[in-house]
């Protein structure tokens, strides 16, 4: 068993972030609901226990409760759980505490500036004065009388505090984001200097344990894979055709809604590079028939996940009358991400979008799930395919959406529109690739929006469409800055657009940030 902290979610819109920066110290993390009992919480035997953020009060008749005895855990040799409380977190740790948490004078939302009164431990390398981002209503005002203060801000008397008997700690501010300055720093003193985690958490342990574990429970059996071409699918079926070679069979769906050239992309690839058994269905009429005149954003989701499950299903059949009864298993590239955002429960973090290949397929499936990358981030899969050498330009693809296009469309998907998108699109990545400026990028796409001006080429007026450029710099997709791409840059790909592609006579930057805005538009 691997060294383990567990982050129970309060609410959060960062408790990904925390299991990521914690997994980037070596140490396995795992993200669980505020209200799973704790005598579960206590089988996992882990080495530390992190509290997260939430958008509750403590007052609230509805807030998410702290059951005591989660601070009172302990390890296999008697010693103690150590505990890490982030905003909300800290205050249900305290308030239980007989602590005073109060409403704040004024919301504190962005930069601090963080005064460390106690630089041992927890904020051991923490310089006074540095940066710490806030996101908080409520303030700690009163500390337990176990507790110290061990550092404050000009608005926050009490930003981060310990307890005197007990390993318990807590922090107003939240280290998990980039614009904590030492933010790093404070998850690694708790995790290596409080925890006393040594890291033993690899991705080379990873694939190989993920390799005999999956061997061990498909035996001779086959396994089916839907392969996207994408970065997650696609390192899933080179994990897995490593694993159990020639038992698994991809297939590989057409919706239409996939980049230009994508669709013989990815057959050339996965038959010709990988020799995987590829079954290969286009299904693009079916799926734009079922989206004709429709505009939201989640009942197009809800339709190409549908339409994807009906088609899916068709090829399987086919692939049982082949094989047998020995077809028993279903691999999905799942990630860690959608898990958490897809689930809904009282504190949770709020629902944002619904991803297609999590709780959307129908309770009768015939099939046992695999899902090999469940527990890992983004960034994580692209070392685990660069691991299994995976060609760079899969590995370091850009994250691509699975409702594809249709929710970069905004407004009804038609086939013309379609078009219109996938040659502006290909011009942006051709020329962000061209500039050496792609894999600067977190990810980078063309929106093609419901609005139409007036321009104006050669002599006439024109009456067309408008496309937003979206380019992103993020670390794992959780938060994302806008990429201050050069001008130059910038006029090149909308000279080219507006001139190469008929229909579309302008074109937009977004310089919107996550949060407050999401990457992207539907």
């Amino acid at each position: 068993m691997h060294e383990r902290i567990i982050i129970l979610d309060f609410g959060s819109q960062y408790t990904q972030l925390i299991a990521r920066r914690i997994r980037e110290q070596g140490v396995y993390s795992e993200i669980h609901p505020c209200t799973i009992p704790t005598a579960d919480v206590q089988s996992m035997e882990p080495i530390g226990v992190v509290l997260s953020g939430g958008p509750s009060s403590v007052y609230d008749d509805d807030a998410p409760p702290l059951d005591p005895a989660l601070l009172e855990l302990t390890r296999s040799d008697g010693s103690s759980v150590p505990v890490l409380g982030i905003c909300y977190g800290l205050q249900a740790m305290a308030h239980f505490e007989d602590g005073e948490v109060a409403r704040a004078d004024r919301r504190e939302y962005g930069r601090a500036k963080l005064a460390v009164d106690y630089s041992g431990d927890l904020l051991s390398g923490v310089v006074s004065g540095s940066n710490v981002w806030m996101s908080h209503g409520d303030h700690l005002v009163d500390v337990p009388e176990d507790y110290e203060i061990i550092a404050h801000t000009d608005n926050a008397p009490v930003a981060a505090v310990r307890s005197r008997s007990r390993p318990l700690y807590g922090v107003q501010f939240h280290p998990e984001v980039v614009h904590t300055e030492y933010g790093e720093m404070i998850l690694e003193n708790f995790v290596k200097r409080i925890c006393g985690a040594s890291g033993d958490w690899t991705r080379v342990s990873f694939v190989e344990e993920k390799i005999s574990e999956i061997r061990d429970l498909v035996g001779e059996e086959t396994v089916i894979l839907g392969l996207s071409g994408g970065v997650d699918s696609s390192v899933a079926a080179v994990l897995l055709h490593e694993a159990i070679g020639d038992q698994l069979v991809c297939i590989f769906v057409n919706n239409g809604l996939l980049r230009k050239g994508e669709w013989e992309q990815v057959q050339t690839t996965f038959r010709d590079h990988y020799h995987l058994n590829l079954v290969a269905r286009d299904a693009t009429d079916l799926f734009l028939e079922r989206l004709k005149g429709v505009i939201d954003p989640e009942e197009k989701r809800v339709i190409i996940g549908n339409t994807f499950v009906d088609v899916f299903e068709d090829c399987t059949e086919t692939i049982k009358r082949e094989r047998g009864d020995h077809v028993r298993f279903l691999a999905q590239g799942t990630l860690y991400p959608d898990v958490i955002e897809s689930v809904s429960f009282k504190g949770p973090s709020a629902t944002i979008k619904t991803h297609h290949n999590v709780g959307g397929l129908p309770e009768d499936l015939s099939f046992e799930i695999i899902e090999p990358f469940r527990e890992l981030f983004k960034d994580e899969v692209r070392d685990i395919g660069r691991l299994l050498k995976v060609p760079d330009e899969i590995v370091d693809r850009h994250p691509f959406p699975g409702p594809g296009l249709a929710i970069r469309i905004l407004g009804e998907v038609t086939p013309e529109r379609l078009t219109i998108l996938q040659e502006a699109d290909s011009i942006f990545i051709d020329e962000l690739k061209l500039s050496g400026l792609y894999d600067e990028v977190w990810q980078a796409f063309v929106v093609l929006l419901p609005v139409q001006t007036v321009g104006v080429m050669g002599d006439q007026r024109t009456y067309e469409n408008v496309c937003a450029l979206r380019a992103v710099t993020s670390r794992d997709g959780m938060t994302a800055d806008w990429a201050h791409l050069p001008y130059d840059f910038l006029a090149r790909v909308s000279s080219r657009i507006v001139n190469e592609i008929s229909g579309i006579n302008r074109a937009v930057y977004d310089i919107s940030s996550k949060p407050p805005a999401t990457i992207e538009w539907e």
